[in-house]
Parts: structure tokens; sequence; C-alpha cells
């Protein structure tokens, strides 16, 4: 897992010895002592100086209190053990906050002083509340351990699990787990990270199957990654070409399409492949199918369910008008649009049903974008590299390899993208990419992003690791025999 540490109050004793150096300043002012045993902060009323004295010696003293903090007790042996069962240190301090002549160099030199190991030291502004959650965002944070109540606070709100380290003065959050001492927090942790060793993730894949030849690796990529996703259905969005089959009859092909895959996969497709719309929102289609039901029914029986969308995300879009309340229970993957870098969207899954795209974004669930243009198509192959891993292996892997050269709409082609698979891969390991979090977008009559302030916020990838995702999907696909059942 991906672990977030605060630096003062979780790993630091920084209250404490602030505490102490206050009591001790405050002898040579009037010695009065501690006025409010009950203040909200011991810069807070606790003590009776004015406001120009707690100012004057907060600043003239705060760096050389800063670089003499002990650390907490057994942090730097706890941090080590969680490195050495396999976790990421990331270091998330607030304190580039204006407080500190220097303070990354101070903050390296006392980490190393302390013997505290780390993968990655990130800096923010501790009076940002938001901060810390876009960081965590960024570097796929599993969990974020934290002692401020208002950031807590946010990176709950924000879906970023967390634990609040307890301290004189901060409150105890809802819904927040709260400890006191780091054996407490190696235990959490470890339990968490045996519940996502043994808990699969629930998905729904939305896919327009027949339309080229994507769709086909990446089913058959979420098939052969059983371990990591417990595939609740396989809806089929709608897809139509000019000139080319009607709605209804790439939806028939798309479904057909599914089944043979799955069967080859071994994967029981009974009460788990659905037919979806059969035309699109911006044509005034609003009609409840097969599809929409599933999705319906499945987001509110789970805690949380993600959906892997790959086509026009039609069918969701209308999931989400006929019940609102699955808002709060999914997560979107979707591979639509171009980033923000093009100037426009003119792309098969966002042109296709503009209108479906507009209600998702104005619905406010949480929403993960991978662009096509200058993102997934970074996921360029050769047809000799794809053959090298899956011809002659399966009955699957020639047909992939098949399916590749010629799609049966584009022509024969030697080197093509793989764009679905970013989607399957993004929940397969969040380190392969890169995100940033933006507010959502306004969309443009000519399909192009206006970029906003103070909407809801949505992931946008700007980056993929093309490299490490197909050495997955070939390690998994390449792996698949006639014989080997799932």
């Amino acid at each position: 897992m991906n672990i977030g540490l605060d630096i003062d109050n979780v790993i630091a004793s920084f209250d404490n010895e602030l505490l102490k150096e206050y009591l001790k300043h405050d002898k040579q002012l009037r010695g009065t002592g501690i006025i409010n045993e009950n203040a909200n902060y011991i810069r807070r009323g606790m003590f009776d100086w004015s406001k120009e004295e707690d100012e004057k010696f907060y600043k003239e003293n705060i760096e050389r209190i800063a670089t003499n903090l002990k650390p907490i007790n057994r942090a730097s042996e706890t941090i080590k053990k969680l490195k050495e069962d396999g976790n990421k240190i990331y270091i998330i301090t607030g304190r580039e906050n204006g407080e500190y002549t220097n303070p990354r160099e101070m903050t390296k030199h006392w980490l190393e002083k302390y013997n505290i190991e780390y993968d990655k030291l990130i800096f923010t502004d501790a009076y940002d509340n938001h901060a810390k959650t876009v960081e965590c965002i960024k570097n796929n944070i599993d969990i974020m351990v934290e002692d401020s109540t208002r950031i807590c606070k946010d990176l709950n709100e924000n879906a970023i699990k967390v634990i609040q380290m307890e301290t004189r003065f901060n409150q105890k959050v809802e819904g927040i787990e709260s400890v006191n001492s780091w054996r407490q927090i190696y235990s959490r942790i470890s339990q968490l990270y045996t519940k996502n060793k043994t808990e699969k993730i629930n998905v729904i894949l939305d896919t327009d199957t027949y339309n080229e030849a994507d769709d086909q690796f990446a089913l058959s990529y979420l098939l052969a990654s059983q371990n990591i996703f417990n595939i609740e259905a396989i809806t089929i969005a709608p897809y139509q070409h000019d000139s080319d089959l009607s709605i209804p009859e790439g939806q028939e092909k798309s479904y057909q399409e599914v089944l043979k895959i799955c069967k080859w996969l071994n994967f029981n497709t009974e009460n788990k492949v659905f037919k979806g719309s059969e035309d699109y929102i911006q044509e005034g289609y609003n009609e409840t199918n097969d599809a929409v039901n599933k999705i319906i029914q499945i987001a509110l029986k789970n805690e949380k369910t993600y959906i892997m969308a790959i086509g026009a995300i039609t069918n969701i879009a209308i999931a989400i008008k006929k019940e609102p309340s699955i808002i709060e229970k999914i997560e979107i993957i979707w591979l639509g649009g171009h980033s923000l870098l093009n100037k426009d969207n003119i792309e098969f899954n966002f042109r296709q049903d503009v209108q479906a795209v507009r209600e998702v974004f104005d619905s406010k669930v949480k929403l993960t974008i991978v662009p096509c243009k200058n993102v997934a198509s970074n996921l360029k192959t050769t047809i000799y590299e794809v053959e090298h891993h899956l011809k002659n292996k399966s009955e699957l892997g020639s047909y992939l390899c098949n399916r590749f050269y010629n799609d049966g709409k584009h022509g024969i082609q030697t080197r093509r993208v793989i764009w679905d698979i970013s989607v399957i891969a993004y929940l397969i390991n969040k380190n392969w990419f890169e995100t940033m979090q933006i507010s959502t977008p306004n969309i443009k009559e000519d399909t192009s992003y206006e970029l906003t302030n103070g909407k809801h916020k949505i992931t946008m990838v700007n980056w993929l690791d093309s490299d490490k995702i197909y050495e997955d999907l070939f390690e998994k696909l390449g792996g698949i025999t006639n014989e080997i059942k799932k």
C-alpha cells in the first residue's frame, strides 16, 4: 500500500515540545502559567500573553523548536517495519507554510538524524485544508495518518482513508478512526492491508465490445485479473459508425462477442451480461433497459462499485438520472475525450453522446477520466509484439492477434493503439498513472473543455506507463492456455 504520514504530531512530538517551550518562556514573562487548561490550542488562550507577545516568540523560535523535536515513541522502528512489509511511505508535511527559512533542508536533515525511512517527501502549506488531499490523490495514497481535524475532514470528504492521531487539542471526527500510538497505527494499517489483499474490487465493465479491437483486449485483461476484481456485470454500451450497423445490431454483436470471450476464459455469464441503451441521450433516448437496471441494482447493493467505462457513457448517465442515490456509491473510470492540451473532444466515446457526458459531469459523481489523445494514445503496439506474446498460445490469444491485425472496421493495421486496456490497468495499479484534480470543466458547443474554478473536482489522468501496462497485459494473457481454468 501507499501510506501517507504527516510529520508534526504524527512522527514528531510537536505540540508537547511547543508547550514545554511556552511554559519555559512564560516564566520569563510574568510567570502566570496556564490560565486555561481547556483552551483550543497552546496559542489560543492557554496563556495570558498578548497577541504581539505570542507572535514574536513563535516567529523567533519555531525553527529552533522544530529542528530539536524528538520522534514520537516507536515511530522510526514502526515506519521501518511498514516498509519491510512491502508498503511505500510518503511523508506529506505542511511545513511549506512560510514559517521556516528552508523547510526542505531542515526536514530532510531531521528525518536522516532519526533514521526515518521514506520513499517520497512531499511539502504542502498546512494552512491550505485541501493541499494534502490533492497530494494524496496525485500519489494514489491508500491511507493517510494525520492529526489536523480540518485536514482529516477534507481527506475523508474526498474518499481518502485516514487515521487521525490523537493530540491534546484536536477533535475526533465522526467516521474517522483515531489512534494514540504507533503500536495502534501499525495494527490498523496491517488490518487494512490484509483486508485489501483478501477483498476484491467490485466492478462493472461498460463496453461497446464489437466496435473495434481494443474492447476485446480490455475484457480479456479484466477476466484474467479476477484475483483483483469481483466482476459484478458486463453491460453493453451503444455504438454506431456512420452508415454502419444500427445500434441494436451493434448491441447484439457486442453481446455475442462478450459471451464468446467469457467462454474462452471460463467466466460464467449467467446473470452477468446485459444489453444497454439502443440510442443516445442527445437523440432523446431516456429508456430504462437491462444494463441500466443492473447498474442501479449493483450500486445499491454494494458499499462501493467501480464502473469501468470504455464506450459512450449513456448507460451510466441514464442510471444516475433514474436513481441519483447511486452517486454516493459508485466511482466511474472512463476512457473518453482528449487531454486538456487538445482543442476539442471530437473522439468516438465522447462525441457519440455529448449530452450523456454533460449529465455525468453535472451529477457530481466521483469520476476519473483517461483521455484518448496525448494519454491513452501512448498505448501503441505492433502486431509483431502481440503475436510474440499471444499467437497460438490459446484460442483467445490467436483471436486477439487476428482482431488486432484487422478489426473489421479500420482495415489491416500492423500498428495500433489498444486504448481500452488503460481503464482496466488504472484499477490494477494506480502507480502506473499520473493524475491531477481539476474543477469539473464546462463542455462547450464545439465539445471543447472550458476550465472552471470552484466546481466539483474530478480526476484527470495526464500520463501512463505503457511499458508497465503492456508487461502486465501480456504476462496475464500470454499465460492463458486452452486447458487453464480461471
